[in-house]
């Protein structure tokens, strides 16, 4: 399931709502890890992987993963490939992907990390934080349905990033394993 939502408050009710004890947990957008506290707590047994490039993440981000053995922090842009192979070479997939870029943060980019990362970790839930999607899907009517029942979209999930936003240079051959990580429905 894809979950959508805005406010700080609700992001956080939901995250305490799907998190599960052993659950690995890849963060994108943690800043100085007020979330991250959240999901470690709920997490206990399991791993979050958290990452954020701005700079008054570094030092406070690095202390939480010295304090806690199931935090581990990258400090790198998730926009770019070479942070998603970071995390790809630390787990192979993830049962929760959390995007929080500011909330406020632009749809397209939000969205375009989100496609990338959840097409390549295959999350079994994602949780995205931003105004201007769920705005955009709050104002929508659709004259057709398509239906996830995972966290991420699988109507494209087994073709792999298509050819046109590879421009982005958000992606790497390396990392997409082909219908490797797909989840099989009961």
């Amino acid at each position: 399931m894809i979950r959508l939502v805005y406010d700080i408050k609700i992001y956080r009710d939901v995250l305490r709502e799907v998190l599960r004890p052993g659950d690995t947990v890849v963060e994108l957008g943690c800043h100085i890890g007020n979330s991250t506290r959240i999901i470690s707590d709920l997490v206990q047994e399991g791993r979050v992987v958290a990452v954020d490039n701005s700079p008054e993440a570094v030092d406070v981000m690095e202390a939480l993963s010295r304090e806690r053995d199931n935090v581990e922090f990258i400090s790198g842009d998730v926009r770019l490939h070479e942070t998603l192979e970071e995390v790809c070479s630390m787990i192979e997939s993830c049962d929760v992907l959390s995007v929080d870029l500011g909330g406020g943060y632009h749809p397209d980019t939000t969205f375009k990390v989100y496609f990338i990362w959840s097409s390549t970790l295959k999350p079994g839930v994602s949780i995205i934080r931003n105004r201007g999607l769920l705005d955009f899907v709050c104002s929508s009517i659709t004259e057709e349905s398509f239906t996830s029942g995972y966290g991420w979209l699988e109507s494209s999930g087994d073709a792999g990033i298509p050819p046109r936003l590879r421009e982005f240079k958000l992606w790497s051959s390396k990392i997409y394993k082909e219908g490797a990580h797909d989840r099989q429905k009961d």
